[in-house]
């Protein structure tokens, strides 16, 4: 039974790769997930603003320089007349028409400001922004690791699926055997039609439960093709061996799990940054000093009037200087925002201890969790060599008639239910050993 059981598994690797069906290992499928999948790739878009808000050119460290300029034109017609008065001979002073006259103006100027202190709000706001930047990175780190754990469900999933497909094909051929010898049986008169009637019965309910695998089996598929942003219906197999990380490393892991663990980690973060939110709300009783500095160039056109000539005026002017504001009192608005800033760091700190109380919680049942479905695996597969035993001997004495078909059956159907439980456990106990990994902070060092 165990080498019909191998070469039914060949077959079917045979088969896939004459159809020339991909073989998606873990390895491949966890990189098409790294870089295709939805949610990894908006988080690290979040992560990338974040970045950018963190730096330097967002502080406040840096001044602020203005450039102004302007012009401005005029044009005019004028017409000067003297009445009554005349000149040296004693003539008349005619009127002086000025026509197309042109007045221009131009300006242009730097300003540059710069905040030498503000009560040190600017500092620990930089600093805060460097703290969120770190939190980002963690919330990317966790989502990229629930992930993986939902990749890997589903994939071991197919996994799952695909073995059973095998078992249940190899269950409905012994069926369609039994089936055949019974037919026989009654053609030659050496068994009645109620055992060709029950054999019938059989490989239709085997029949049946082979195409609800291969329904779940296709529909898993579709699943991880999804997570993966692939087409739906592209057609792949999995990698069915499974191995297991080192107990002793696992222990190491363990060990360091409470400085590795993400979600701590996070907390810790968050606890830093309403640290400096109380920083940045005290900054409001200190005083703010400030530079100003500017330089200006300006150039007026005058036309000619009747006693001056038209007139070209150029100047330049360069200043400096500082200004002083303390806002000695406010309303009370600085001492609200220390007050709040204060409690929610109080309730951040309360936050920090319920997470790692809730971690040691799951870090404890995630090791038992993982422990039990490691030795029901084992006992499934001491099962499986039970059950093929009893099996085999059954078919043997089946076939000198020493049992009757319905005993045969029993066999059957152990052996078929022992092999799809074994199958389950194998992927359940690896699923439960990367969800423990997580926990311990080390599933992006794991190796598949």
């Amino acid at each position: 039974m165990k080498m019909r059981y191998i070469f039914t598994l060949l077959f079917l690797g045979l088969i896939f790769k004459i159809e020339g069906q991909e073989n998606l290992t873990k390895e491949q499928a966890l990189a098409i997930a790294l870089e295709q999948n939805f949610g990894i790739k908006v988080s690290r878009n979040v992560t990338e603003i974040v970045k950018n808000n963190s730096s330097v050119l967002n502080s406040g460290y840096l001044p602020t320089v203005s450039v102004l300029g302007g012009s401005n034109y005029t044009g005019s017609d004028a017409e000067i007349a003297f009445p009554g008065q005349v000149d040296e001979d004693g003539v008349p002073i005619p009127n002086r028409i000025f026509e197309d006259q042109e007045s221009q103006r131009f300006n242009a100027g730097v300003n540059l400001n710069y905040t030498l202190f503000d009560g040190l709000g600017r500092k620990y706001n930089y600093k805060r922004l460097k703290e969120q930047y770190a939190l980002s990175e963690l919330q990317l780190r966790e989502t990229i690791e629930f992930t993986i754990l939902q990749l890997f469900e589903v994939y071991f999933n197919v996994a799952q699926l695909t073995e059973s497909n095998v078992i249940f094909k190899e269950n409905l051929s012994i069926s369609k055997e039994r089936q055949k010898r019974s037919e026989v049986a009654f053609i030659h008169g050496q068994g009645n039609k109620l055992a060709v009637l029950n054999a019938e019965v059989d490989v239709t309910n085997d029949s049946i439960n082979l195409i609800q695998i291969k329904q779940q089996l296709d529909n898993s598929k579709r699943d991880l093709n999804l997570l993966l942003n692939r087409p739906i219906e592209k057609v792949f197999g999995v990698d069915l061996n499974v191995d297991f990380v080192s107990p002793i490393l696992i222990e190491s892991w363990v060990e360091t799990a409470a400085e590795n663990n993400v979600e701590l980690l996070k907390q810790k973060s968050n606890s830093q940054i309403n640290s400096y939110d109380i920083k940045i709300s005290q900054s409001g009783y200190l005083p703010t000093l400030g530079l100003v500095g500017s330089y200006g160039w300006n150039l007026n056109k005058s036309p000619a009037s009747a006693f001056f000539p038209g007139t070209n005026n150029t100047s330049y002017s360069v200043g400096v200087g500082a200004s002083l504001s303390w806002n000695l009192f406010d309303g009370g608005k600085t001492l609200t925002r220390v007050k709040n800033a204060k409690l929610t760091f109080e309730n951040q700190d309360l936050l920090e201890q319920e997470s790692k109380l809730s971690f040691s919680r799951d870090l404890t049942n995630s090791i038992q969790n993982f422990k039990n479905a490691k030795e029901i695996f084992n006992i499934q597969k001491k099962q499986v060599e039970t059950a093929t035993y009893n099996f085999d001997r059954s078919k043997a004495q089946y076939k000198l008639g020493s049992i009757t078909a319905i005993e045969f059956r029993q066999a059957q159907i152990n052996l078929t239910n022992a092999q799809n439980q074994r199958t389950i456990a194998k992927y359940q106990a690896k699923l439960a050993e990367l969800q423990l990994i997580q926990i311990t902070g080390q599933l992006l060092n794991v190796n598949l």
